[in-house]
């Protein structure tokens, strides 16, 4: 098979599959591993993908990434009310990261302007703190995704490995209590895992809807995150075997 045209195909699974590992690639053209990655630099260079940890994923437009405008409005008074319960969480001179997730935009408005450091890729959260002055507000950089208004990729990677925080703040599309945290897009879902490595304290922010389900991209075990804030909508017993698993349950106030 030529060159070009084992390129062409490579670019074809990707968008097909979403993402797609080398080594799996390695197996489907008979070539090395080294020869792959050759090829997906050569690809990403013409903005055909983007590389990834271990292989590649697709830059077709969505990839499951909701519009940040959609997002403001879905469940907009949860997410009010689980950002208000995640600020009084957060103490004078805590370093914390806000997620790319329209419950952390909420958080970054509700702050009060105290002595902080936020590390964020959302470009909405930063632009929501620039307007506090004591707040030192940190961004990753990294590749746009013009849908969430977010950085993502091996730069924002690169960039969060310099820090350690006290807290992490993050949201995610689905929460299984068997097979972990997880989201539409392998970007993000990388991030929000290494998010989580560098932090203290792991405090998930979802409405209850999200329990139960599955995404695409897996993030993290349930057992790394150590308090959940949601709604009051959650059912008794996902309360208790989150307990059961020493995570803490906080449950939102009712919306305004």
């Amino acid at each position: 098979m030529l060159v070009a045209e084992r390129q062409k195909k490579i670019v074809e699974l990707v968008n097909e599959r979403l993402s797609i590992r080398v080594s799996e690639l390695s197996k489907i053209f008979s070539v090395t591993e080294e020869t792959i990655r050759r090829d997906l630099e050569k690809l990403e260079k013409e903005n055909l993908l983007m590389r990834s940890h271990g292989g590649a994923v697709s830059i077709e437009k969505d990839q499951g990434e909701i519009s940040y405008l959609e997002r403001e409005i879905t469940n907009a008074e949860q997410k009010g009310s689980i950002a208000r319960a995640a600020v009084r969480t957060i103490e004078p001179g805590d370093q914390i990261i806000l997620d790319a997730s329209t419950t952390a935009w909420y958080v970054a408005k509700e702050l009060p302007d105290m002595p902080l450091t936020v590390l964020t890729n959302s470009i909405k959260a930063a632009i929501e703190l620039s307007k506090k002055e004591q707040i030192k507000v940190i961004s990753t950089g990294g590749t746009l995704l013009s849908q969430s208004l977010s950085y993502v990729g091996p730069l924002a990677e690169r960039s969060l490995g310099m820090y350690h925080v006290n807290k992490v703040f993050l949201s995610c599309k689905g929460v299984h209590l068997e097979k972990g945290l997880s989201d539409f897009n392998e970007l993000q879902a990388l991030l929000k895992k290494q998010m989580m490595e560098i932090a203290d304290e792991r405090i998930l922010m979802v409405d209850s809807s999200k329990f139960g389900t599955r995404a695409f991209s897996q993030i993290a075990p349930i057992s790394k995150v150590d308090c959940v804030i949601t709604d009051s909508n959650i059912d008794e017993q996902t309360i208790k075997l989150l307990e059961e698993k020493n995570i803490k349950v906080i449950i939102a106030d009712k919306p305004r």
